[in-house]
């Protein structure tokens, strides 16, 4: 059977890489082996922000008394029914492309796709049935796994990764979280709100480590403040899981430390899925176990192609979906502008939330620019004090001589769908004095983001 394009792949860049594809008059297949949606809909984005959503009811509930609202008799969370709300939603995701499957009639093939020569996708189904598969173009979109550390094997009982933790239906006493990028830091705050006794661990010397300084001290002292402890510059030695309690060996700037706790979470990043792909049978370049594309997604092999985490970037969702709408588009003849790879914005669900874009002040600074900063507190924020949730601040950098915004660093209430504003405006040209001038609504806590940069000017009034 022939298809103008074949996509491996139903995550994020590989269902939007079809959809697109199809509405431009391509005839479509995209092979899947798993469920539909990858590991975004499935086991990632919105799972988790489904099981944070009900952290966060559960702890605003807590915290009744503090808006002037009487609760009598105690409130628990079940953890069994949080969980299957969580998949519930997952799993109405999933549907939800299969529907735009149907509507843009794409192909769905059940099963492993590897490549075996040029135009070709063999696809093996769950009975070991294997079917041949030709096409002008392949798109290659197979996502990552989490990467497992020799000294921390999952054993999915005492050792676990996100996948358990998203249907943990049973809560543990307590619980160490090796890793506090986004994922490690949103289910330790997770966890935490579920009543779980949570230690989170870190490699490096603040949490959420790609993030600028400031923020991740902020959320630091957040996490320290609602009584999740936090131990940074350290690293897990081993864990022993033959007791009742796991005993896991902490390396820190003091020497080893010993953590007894009932369960281990690792979250130390992810890993791409590119092996058993067929890549050597075609030759496709790779570098650093990522596939080696141009700015349009193409490899080395005329017709193939790759995006989302398997190629360079950070391992985003909407960075699979960028990437895959430029590179179907060239495909089909049209002319998209290349992905501007220092425009992509990063979200970190916790609570206080965490978002930025561009380049922080440190970054800046080593990048050679003269800079001016500016921060507002969301403490001067009439909507924060409002909401009764204050904690936080926005911070902007500019070059000192163009003006030109360099980046926005944001951790506070609802901060996720504020850094929108920062990624258009740094995309359509606005500088420095455009913000100042732009009307923002009041109040909100997005003209924070106003007064921020007026900070950096030094023409703050509410300061």
């Amino acid at each position: 059977m022939k298809y103008d394009v074949i996509v491996i792949g139903s995550g994020p860049g590989g269902y939007v890489a079809a959809i697109r594809a199809s509405q431009l008059g391509k005839n479509v297949a995209v092979v899947e082996k798993n469920e539909i949606g990858g590991i975004c809909l499935n086991w990632g984005c919105i799972p988790t922000k489904a099981l944070l959503k009900s952290a966060a009811v559960y702890s605003t509930i807590q915290h009744a008394n503090d808006y002037g609202i009487r609760f009598e008799g105690t409130v628990e969370a079940d953890m069994q029914a949080v969980v299957a709300r969580s998949r519930g939603v997952a799993d109405g995701m999933s549907k939800g492309v299969q529907y735009l499957f149907k509507k843009n009639n794409v192909t769905l093939i059940a099963g492993v796709g590897k490549l075996t020569k040029e135009k070709t996708v063999q696809v093996t189904d769950n009975e070991n049935t294997t079917t041949i598969y030709e096409a002008e173009h392949i798109i290659l979109a197979t996502g990552a796994r989490i990467r497992e550390l020799p000294n921390l094997k999952i054993d999915g009982k005492k050792i676990i990764g996100y996948r358990q933790a998203l249907v943990l239906a049973k809560k543990p006493e307590s619980m160490v979280v090796v890793g506090s990028g986004a994922i490690g830091s949103e289910f330790a705050f997770y966890f935490h709100s579920m009543g779980v006794k949570v230690h989170l661990i870190e490699y490096m010397d603040t949490i959420l480590p790609n993030e600028d300084e400031e923020v991740s001290k902020q959320l630091e002292r957040s996490f320290k403040k609602a009584k999740i402890k936090v131990t940074t510059g350290a690293s897990v030695e081993e864990v022993d899981t033959t007791a009742d309690l796991c005993k896991v060996s902490v390396k820190t700037k003091k020497g080893i430390e010993i953590i007894e706790t009932e369960m281990v979470l690792s979250a130390v990043g992810v890993q791409t899925n590119i092996e058993n792909l067929g890549l050597e049978a075609l030759n496709v370049q790779t570098e650093k176990g990522k596939i080696c594309v141009d700015t349009f997604y193409r490899t080395n092999i005329e017709g193939v192609y790759a995006i989302g985490d398997i190629v360079q970037g950070p391992a985003l969702a909407h960075k699979a979906s960028h990437e895959a709408l430029i590179c179907v588009e060239k495909m089909c003849g049209l002319n998209p502008k290349p992905l501007n790879y220092n425009n992509i914005p990063g979200c970190t669900y916790t609570t206080p939330e965490v978002a930025s874009v561009g380049l922080t002040e440190k970054k800046a600074l080593e990048q050679g620019y003269d800079i001016k900063v500016g921060k507002f507190p969301f403490t001067a924020s009439g909507k924060a004090n409002a909401s009764g949730n204050k904690e936080g601040f926005v911070k902007v950098v500019f070059d000192a001589k163009t003006n030109k915004w360099l980046g926005c660093h944001m951790i506070g209430d609802h901060v996720t769908e504020m850094i929108a504003t920062a990624v258009l405006s740094r995309e359509l040209g606005a500088d420095g004095h455009d913000i100042i001038q732009a009307i923002f609504p009041h109040p909100t806590m997005s003209e924070a983001i106003m007064e921020a940069a007026a900070a950096a000017y030094g023409e703050v009034v509410h300061l």
